[in-house]
This record gives C-alpha cells, structure tokens and sequence, in this order.
C-alpha cells in the first residue's frame, strides 16, 4: 500500500533574532536532490551579503535519509547543516528543504548556541509550514453498460475518485484520477456492479 505524507503546500519564512544575529529560516517542497540543490541556489542569490546560508534537505518521506543533504556555509563544523537536517528527520514533512540565513549581529553564539539557534530556526519554521497530504495517483480508464452509470458516480467518493473526463458511444466511459491504494478495491467493487461487464485500463 502507498503511503501518504505529509508535504510542504507553498514555500515559508520566518525571521528571528539571537543574541543581535538575524536568522532568515526558509522552507520549500523539493521532491528531489534536483529540486533542492536549485531551491538553495535561489535562496544564496536572494541573500548574497548573508554571513551564512546554512541547509538541509530530506527529499523522501518523512524520516527517510535515501535523499538528504546539508551544509554548514562556513559555521563551525556539525553546528549547522547537522543539527538542522536532525530537526528535518525527526518533523512530520517529508520532501523538504530548509536554508537557514544568518546575518552576524556581533555576539558570538559558541558551537552549543549555535546548534541551538539552527535547530530552534527549523522548527521555528516547520511549526507554521502550510503542508498537504502527498498521495501516490493512478490515472485509469472505467468503461461501463449505461444502467451502471448512476450506481457507479455514486461508489466514487467512497474511493477518492476524481472523473477528468466522461465519453459515451455504445457504453460510457470514464477517465479517472484516484489514489494507488484504492485502485484494486475499486476495480473489484465495479466487477461486482457490474456483473463483470466493467472494465479498468491503466492510461
């Protein structure tokens, strides 16, 4: 069964300010490396005169470390890109990146503060992400005897189903969108309705 996650809606920001530094946190959705690696280069060109662009990507499901990266951008070593790609790991959203943007302020933090800041920055950040549910889509074909049709609009909410398009010839055909995971119950459920007669194509 496919599973379904969370995921980023829209890309997010939020500023705080430590100990004089401002911290610019911004999250996107990034399905993958690819994805990332671009999101990253366009925050670095928005904030050049940043004293660091800190990031860290989990490209899969939430948890999953199969698609991760990170960087420190000049912090000390394993202050930044680390702490904030555990942050990542352990949150409920999946496919996600984060550039935490740092503007000196004068005061020192020390490695422990800093860990502090670029963690408190990425759930800072995840706790007001708008997100939406990642599901694993299928596109199909039903083809039906017309007696079947009323029967068969009313069994589709039951199985997420989304009509993108209707044609009707000799029997009525039906273009659907509906999650994986339903997809054999469905077609199951529309054999019996139809005493066999319907049929399932993948697009």
């Amino acid at each position: 069964m496919s599973k379904r996650y969370l995921i980023p809606a829209a890309t997010h920001r939020v500023e705080d300010s430590i100990k004089r530094s401002r911290f610019i946190s911004t999250a996107a959705h990034t399905p993958d490396g690819e994805s990332a690696k671009a999101f990253i280069a366009e925050i670095k060109e928005e904030f050049p005169d940043a004293t660091h662009n800190c990031w860290a990507f989990a490209a899969g499901p939430p948890g999953d470390t199969a698609q991760v990266g990170m960087s420190d951008d000049g912090e000390p070593h394993g202050t930044a890109g680390k702490p904030m790609l555990n942050t990542l790991l352990h949150g409920e959203v999946g496919e996600v990146s984060v550039v935490v943007t740092r503007y000196f302020g004068g005061t020192k933090l020390g490695t422990g503060g800093l860990v502090r800041a670029y963690s408190s920055m990425v759930n800072l950040v995840l706790e007001s992400l708008p997100t939406k549910e990642k599901v694993d889509t299928v596109t199909v074909v039903a083809t039906i005897p017309y007696q079947a049709v009323t029967l068969f609009k009313r069994m589709l909410p039951e199985f997420e189903v989304e009509v993108d398009e209707e044609m009707f010839t000799d029997e009525a055909a039906f273009e659907l969108t509906m999650p994986e995971e339903h997809l054999s119950n469905f077609t199951e459920r529309l054999s019996e309705m139809t005493d066999g007669r319907g049929r399932v194509v993948s697009k």
